[in-house]
C-alpha cells in the first residue's frame, strides 16, 4: 500500500506539474430529480470550458459519487463525457450511505479503472472519500437534522480500501483526500483521517456564517480564516478548495445579501487571487434547471449558456453589466456602522494579503439538453430529492478536541440553543430509504455543541439515513443519496 507520505509528494507534485485544476461541481441529476446522462454531463462541461471572461480555464468537474444513478455499481456517465470533452475529474465516493452502498462505490471505481484507464490519462485530478461526512456525524449535524454521517475510523478504513483498489492501476498515483467544513479538521477527534489523506479538501461558505459580521465587506476575510485553520490542522498536507461561493439570488442571512454584483465580488476578491495557483472547485456552474432553488449559487441560470450571469473575467474584462455595480449591503440606520463601511464594497484590486485567499470551483453549461434529458426519471419506486442547496451554520469559535462521545438529543441539546435550518418543502414524495426530507423549521440561532463525535450508541451512522434528519449540506449530495438508496433496492 503507497503510504500517504510518498503521496502527499506526489499531490504536490500533481499541482505544480499541471498548474492548478479549476472547475465546477457537478450533482447526478437535475433539480427536478431526473437523472443526468452521459450527453447532459458533456453539455455542462462544454459551457463550462466556453464561459465568457474565463479563457477556457474551467474545465475541470468534482464528482460526489462514482455509481450512475438506477444502476447497482456502474460508472457514473460523468466519466466518458470527461473522457470525450477532455475534462479534468475529481472523482468522488460517496460515503455516508452505509457499508454495502461504499462497497458499490468501490465496484464502481473498480469498473472505472478496467473500463476506461486506457483512456484516462492525464484526466483525474484526484480521489474523494466522502463529502462532509464528519460534519454530519457531529453533533452539530445530527440536532440540525441532518442526513448520517461516518464516524472517523469508518472513513480511514474506506480510504484504505480506496487505495488498495487503486494499487497496480492507471490511478495508482492518484492523490486521495476527504472533503469536509474546516469545523471538521479542526477537531482533533477527526486527527486519524487527517492522517491516512494526501490532501484535504475545504467546503467554506461566509455568506452562511451570521454567527459573526458576514455582510459582502467580509467575504474575504472570512474566507481566509476558515483557510488558515484548516491550514493549521492539515500537517503541511495540500488544501484543495471543493466548494465555496455566493448566492446570486435568494434571502438575507445575516448581513449577507445574495446578488449578482456579491456574488462578483466574492468571485473578484476570493477566487481570482487563487484561480490559477491553487486547485479549486467552485459552487457552482448551474443548480437551478429546471427549477431555482433559494439561495441560488450558479453563475449560469436554468438555460445552458456560456454567457454568465456575472462578469466572471479577473481583469474587469468581461461583458456583464454587474462589473461596474457596486455590491449589494443590507439596509442601514443613519450613522450606523455597516453604513460607514458600504463604500468600501466597491470592488478592490486584489492586494497582496488577498492574494493568499483561496476559493473554489464555478459551474457552467452549455447549448441545453435539458428538453431530453428530463425523459430520465427515477423509477416509480424510489423518487429523488430535490437538489436545493440548505443552509448551515458555520460556528466561528475555536472547537474542543475531546474525544469522549456524546449523547444524541432528541429536541435539544441540553441547555445550549442550537441551530435548526430551514428546509423547502420538497415537491415529490420520498422514500423511507434514500437521504431524507423533513418539514421546513424555522431558523434560530446558537452555538455548536462542544464536541463532534457521535452518531448512535454504536458510533455508527444510523442504517436509514432519513432516519437522520434532513439535509445533507454538502449542496450536490441529496441526488447522490437517492441514487445509491435506488442501486440498493
Amino acid at each position: 500500500m503507497s503510504s500517504p507520505v510518498n503521496l502527499l509528494a506526489l499531490a504536490a507534485a500533481v499541482s505544480t506539474a499541471n498548474a492548478a485544476f479549476q472547475g465546477f461541481n457537478y450533482g447526478a441529476t437535475f433539480t427536478n430529480g431526473a437523472l443526468k446522462v452521459q450527453s447532459d454531463f458533456e453539455a455542462e462541461f462544454k459551457t463550462a470550458a466556453s464561459l465568457e471572461g474565463t479563457d477556457g480555464a474551467f474545465n475541470s468537474a468534482r464528482l460526489y459519487t462514482m455509481v450512475q444513478g438506477n444502476t447497482p455499481n456502474d460508472p457514473i456517465s460523468a466519466i466518458p463525457a470527461a473522457i470525450s470533452t477532455k475534462t479534468s475529474l475529481l472523482l468522488g465516493l460517496w460515503a455516508s450511505a452505509g457499508g454495502d452502498a461504499f462497497n458499490n462505490e468501490i465496484e464502481a471505481l473498480q469498473k472505472t479503472i478496467d473500463q476506461y484507464c486506457d483512456k484516462l490519462d492525464g484526466l483525474v485530478a484526484g480521489i474523494s472519500v466522502g463529502s462532509e461526512d464528519l460534519y454530519r456525524n457531529s453533533p452539530t449535524g445530527i440536532v440540525n437534522g441532518e442526513n448520517p454521517g461516518t464516524n472517523p475510523d469508518v472513513l480511514v478504513d474506506y480510504i484504505g480500501r480506496v487505495r488498495e483498489t487503486i494499487k497496480g492501476s492507471c490511478l495508482s498515483d492518484a492523490p486521495i483526500g476527504h472533503v469536509d467544513t474546516w469545523t471538521a479538521f479542526a477537531n482533533s477527534s477527526n486527527n486519524a483521517v487527517i492522517e491516512a489523506l494526501d490532501w484535504l479538501g475545504m467546503d467554506a461558505y461566509a455568506y452562511f456564517e451570521d454567527t459573526v459580521p458576514n455582510g459582502i465587506e467580509n467575504g474575504a476575510s472570512l474566507f481566509k480564516e476558515a483557510l488558515d485553520k484548516t491550514k493549521a490542522a492539515a500537517g503541511g498536507r495540500e488544501i484543495w478548495i471543493t466548494e465555496t461561493g455566493w448566492p446570486v439570488s435568494g434571502k438575507d442571512f445575516g448581513d449577507a445579501v445574495a446578488s449578482k454584483e456579491n456574488a462578483r465580488k466574492f468571485w473578484k476578491d476570493v477566487g481570482c487571487p487563487m484561480f490559477g495557483s491553487t486547485n479549486v472547485w467552485w459552487y457552482t456552474l448551474q443548480d437551478s434547471a429546471p427549477d431555482t432553488p433559494s439561495p441560488s449559487f450558479g453563475v449560469i441560470g436554468s438555460e445552458l449558456t456560456t454567457k454568465p450571469l456575472y462578469d466572471l473575467s479577473c481583469d474587469g474584462s468581461g461583458n456583464s453589466d454587474t462589473n461596474t455595480s457596486k455590491p449589494s449591503t443590507k439596509p442601514t440606520e443613519p450613522g450606523s456602522t455597516a453604513e460607514s463601511t458600504a463604500e468600501s464594497t466597491a470592488e478592490p484590486e486584489p492586494t497582496t494579503e488577498s492574494k493568499q485567499v483561496v476559493t473554489g470551483p464555478s459551474e457552467s453549461s452549455a447549448e441545453s439538453p435539458e428538453a431530453e434529458s428530463s425523459q430520465h426519471e427515477a423509477p416509480a419506486s424510489s423518487p429523488t430529492l430535490p437538489t436545493t442547496p440548505i443552509v448551515y451554520p458555520i460556528p466561528t469559535h475555536e472547537l474542543p478536541t475531546t474525544h469522549e462521545p456524546v449523547p444524541i438529543p432528541t429536541v435539544s441539546y441540553g441547555n445550549s440553543s442550537v441551530i435548526i435550518t430551514t428546509r423547502p418543502t420538497p415537491t415529490v414524495s420520498l422514500p423511507t430509504t434514500s437521504g431524507g426530507a423533513g418539514s421546513p423549521s424555522e431558523t434560530t440561532q446558537g452555538e455548536q455543541p462542544d464536541d463532534s463525535s457521535g452518531t448512535d450508541e454504536s458510533g455508527s451512522a444510523p442504517t436509514d439515513p432519513a432516519a437522520a434528519g434532513s439535509r445533507l449540506n454538502s449542496f450536490g449530495a441529496a441526488a447522490v443519496a437517492v441514487i445509491l438508496a435506488a442501486a440498493l433496492l
